[in-house]
């Protein structure tokens, strides 16, 4: 039977290690902000490398028995955490918008597609299969079992506080492996209610462990994991720059590495594209949240014969995008994470324009809504000098280039160090066959803006990372593969 919990009792301020709630061992604390007001919800716990070790320490204790767990018996309890999960979307969503900033129709999205990877895992819990290796020999047997790694160390980011991680901890659980987790420093209190929702579920004290950690103390946490041999695997979604570095500090152990991370992420559009569907694909992929994902569109490459008639299709619909505090029921943007957010797409709108872009709509902070609001913005004449065309804007920013042909299309697209995402809208299926093989990204929506499912494999190549989350590969990560070989059979 599910419980139902109000905003306030789903509200923890300390570390969840070995089945407790305990404080950071050096007292310390760090404000979490709603970023549409700026002031503070609550002060949670500041931990430091002490903290990570006593969660590692617990998670050490428990990996005996969870591992040995039956499989059936770790789906049972995926599938309880699933079911509150659910029973409290609605408290959930409120405050990932609370803390994250996200309208709350978005909010309670991110509840059930986060909920969609438990419930997936609580099944694949139970498909872990081996194999037979055909005889070689008379007299010996040969076989391959799939083992949980061991103990993961899963580091989150702030844009998708309940999602980010449930994909990770669902997997890792539904192995056998045990669980140490940091939540990005803006957001923690959603994933600390995820937690708490899994204790309730059953998980048993050190399967799961969740510490919090400011800007300045978390990398100095996250060391220890880095160090420490017990810790097998590293899963992190978040800045290029930082899964370098977590590849780096890790290679001493030589950790297993999950790693999703930044993205530049090409839209097509060609002439013989449905224009209505492809603005529509659009509006979906690239302003999810703002336009704070991985795998929203960065660069949008509109051919020349139909790019006026897009961008003004475009414009108007993105004007009329509702921008209003998570409280507004009707809002469609929400406030940006932080101020250093805000700066970067003002900083990025301003160059495009010094360098000839064109403000089609929006191109300015909306300050009287709040310290943290952008305008939707469309800019037209986008060129591949400009800041917006080689660097993430992660913000409501639409920059539009056009291009001729294909081959300048596609040469344009995989003209990044990034493969995340790409998407391209065209009705011709032998382009379509051609642009899909041709693009350099992990991840192709084509006439498709709705890009992510728990079915689906979701990881990029080149910088964006490697290792895939969700559907039947995702749980490929968190397992090692032993080789058995009896002999003496005859």
């Amino acid at each position: 039977m599910t419980q139902r919990f109000e905003l306030n009792d789903l509200i923890r301020a300390d570390n969840f290690i070995d089945g407790k709630w305990v404080a950071a061992s050096s007292g310390k604390r760090f404000d979490v902000t709603d970023p549409a007001t700026g002031k503070v919800i609550v002060q949670v716990a500041d931990s430091g490398p002490a903290d990570a070790r006593a969660a590692t320490d617990a998670a050490a204790r428990a990996l005996p028995a969870w591992r040995d767990t039956l499989a059936k018996d770790r789906a049972a309890v995926l599938h309880r955490w699933h079911a509150l999960i659910v029973e409290n979307a609605d408290a959930l969503g409120r405050l990932i918008s609370l803390e994250q900033g996200k309208p709350l129709a978005e909010g309670r999205g991110e509840v059930m597609y986060g909920a969609s990877y438990v419930a997936w895992f609580a099944d694949e819990a139970t498909r872990i299969y081996g194999d037979i290796i055909p005889q070689q020999a008379r007299g010996k047997r040969m076989s391959a079992i799939k083992e949980p790694i061991g103990i993961c160390a899963a580091i989150t980011p702030w844009n998708f506080p309940l999602a980010m991680i449930a994909r990770k901890i669902a997997p890792a659980l539904a192995a056998g492996c045990t669980v140490v987790g940091k939540p990005a420093e803006d957001t923690p209190l959603t994933a600390l209610a995820l937690v708490m929702l899994a204790h309730e579920a059953g998980v048993p004290p050190g399967a799961l462990n969740l510490i919090s950690a400011s800007r300045d103390n978390g990398v100095a946490a996250v060391a220890d994991w880095l160090e420490d041999g017990r810790v097998r695997k590293i899963t992190f979604t978040g800045s290029t720059p930082v899964g370098k570095y977590l590849a780096k500090e890790s290679a001493g152990t030589l950790k297993k590495l999950s790693l999703e991370l930044g993205g530049n992420a090409p839209f097509i559009v060609f002439d013989d594209a449905d224009i209505e569907s492809a603005v529509a694909g659009l509006m979906a992929a690239k302003f999810r949240n703002g336009g704070q994902t991985c795998v929203c569109p960065n660069r949008v490459y509109v051919q020349s014969s139909v790019y006026e008639k897009f961008a003004d299709l475009l414009s108007k619909r993105v004007g009329a995008l509702k921008v209003a505090p998570a409280t507004d029921e009707q809002a469609q943007i929400g406030p940006m994470i932080n101020a250093r957010a805000v700066e970067k797409i003002e900083r990025h709108v301003n160059d495009a324009i010094e360098r000839g872009a064109r403000a089609l709509t929006g191109g300015k902070r909306l300050t009287d809504l709040g310290p943290n609001y952008y305008a939707p913005t469309v800019l037209a004449d986008a060129t591949p000098e400009m800041q917006l065309s080689c660097e993430e804007t992660f913000g409501p920013v639409v920059p539009l280039f056009k291009f001729d042909d294909e081959a300048e299309a596609i040469r344009a697209a995989n003209d990044t160090p990034f493969g995340l995402a790409a998407y391209f809208y065209s009705q011709n299926v032998k382009r379509i066959d051609r642009v899909s093989r041709a693009l350099e990204a992990g991840i192709v929506g084509i006439n498709e803006g709705a890009i992510s499912s728990e079915a689906a494999p979701f990881g990029g190549v080149k910088e964006s990372g490697y290792g895939r989350e969700g559907s039947k590969y995702g749980l490929d990560d968190y397992l090692s593969i032993k080789y058995l070989c009896q002999g003496g059979l005859e």
